[in-house]
C-alpha cells in the first residue's frame, strides 16, 4: 500500500527548516554580533514613548497600553530586550516633549520637513490609511476638495493630513486634542466636517454612538513611522529597530497584528 503522507511530511519539514534558516541568516545580516543575545541589545534600555490616546492605534488609557502601533512596537522592543514606558499627552504636547528631551520615541507620526528637525524617521512600521471626511448633515457632504471651502473643519491639534490641506490657509480649521472631541463638536454644530484617519475616525464614531456619515471624497494615506528624537540615546539603535521590524515581518507577526485591528474596527 502506498504511503502518500511521507513526501508531504518531508516537504513540510524542509519548508520549516528553510524558514528557520532564512530567519537566522537575516538576523546575522542585520544585527551586529554584539547585539545578538536573542536579538537583544547590549544595553537593557528603558525607552520612553510619548503617545496621544488615539484608538485603535494607541490605546493608552484604562490599563496596559495597547493598540496596533503599541503592539507592533512592543514586538520590536521584546526582540531588543527593551522595557517601554508610555507618557500620554495630546499630540501637540508630545511633539513639544520630543523637542525638550522628555521622550525618546513617537509611534505613527507622518514625516514632514518641520518634524525631521526634531526626529529621525527610522522605520515606516505602520500601514497607510485613508484620510476621511465625516459629516452629519447632507449639505456638508464632501465630494471634491473644493467643497471644503466655507465649511468649519475639525482637525486634531498638531496633526498632519496631506500637504495641500495642511498648507491651505483659506480653509477654516478648528482644532481639538482628540477625535472624540471633534465628533462631539460636530454634533453640537461647532464644526461641519471632521477629517480623520479611517480607523481612528470609525472608532470614535462607534464609541460615541453617533449617526455620522463618510463623504465620498477621501485622500490616500501614507505610511507612518517609528520616529526617534534626535536628542535621544535611543537614536544609535536605529539600525536595530529596523532589523527587529524586518524580523517580525518575516515571522508574519506584523501582518497578523494589522489584520487583527483592521478586522476589529473597520466596517
Amino acid at each position: 500500500m502506498a504511503r502518500p503522507h511521507k513526501n508531504l511530511k518531508t516537504s513540510q519539514a524542509r519548508m520549516t527548516g528553510m524558514r528557520v534558516f532564512a530567519t537566522a541568516v537575516l538576523m546575522a545580516l542585520v544585527f551586529p554580533v554584539s547585539a545578538q543575545q536573542g536579538t537583544e541589545t547590549v544595553e537593557a534600555l528603558t525607552v520612553t514613548v510619548g503617545a496621544n490616546h488615539a484608538p485603535p492605534y494607541r490605546i493608552i488609557e484604562g490599563g496596559e497600553p495597547t493598540g496596533l502601533y503599541v503592539d507592533i512596537f512592543q514586538e520590536i522592543a521584546d526582540r531588543l530586550g527593551w522595557k517601554v514606558h508610555y507618557r500620554e499627552a495630546p499630540f501637540r504636547r508630545v511633539l513639544r516633549m520630543v523637542q525638550q528631551g522628555e521622550v525618546d520615541v513617537m509611534l505613527g507620526p507622518l514625516e514632514t520637513a518641520e518634524r525631521t528637525e526634531l526626529m529621525e524617521f527610522v522605520a515606516p512600521a505602520f500601514p497607510p490609511e485613508r484620510r476621511l471626511f465625516f459629516y452629519l448633515n447632507a449639505e456638508n457632504r464632501i465630494e471634491r476638495y473644493a467643497d471644503l471651502y466655507g465649511r468649519a473643519i475639525g482637525i486634531l491639534e498638531g496633526a498632519s493630513y496631506f500637504s495641500r490641506f495642511d498648507t491651505d490657509d483659506k480653509l477654516l480649521k478648528e482644532p481639538a486634542p482628540r477625535y472624540e472631541n471633534l465628533m462631539l463638536m460636530m454634533q453640537k454644530g461647532r464644526v461641519d466636517v471632521v477629517i480623520a484617519p479611517e480607523l481612528v475616525g470609525l472608532y470614535a464614531v462607534e464609541k460615541l454612538g453617533l449617526d455620522v456619515k463618510v463623504s465620498p471624497f477621501f485622500v490616500p494615506g501614507e505610511r507612518s513611522y517609528i520616529a526617534v528624537a534626535k536628542n535621544s540615546p535611543v537614536l544609535k539603535y536605529a539600525d536595530d529597530i529596523r532589523a527587529a521590524l524586518k524580523l517580525i515581518e518575516l515571522e508574519g507577526i506584523h501582518e497578523d497584528l494589522v489584520l487583527k485591528y483592521m478586522d476589529r474596527f473597520a466596517e
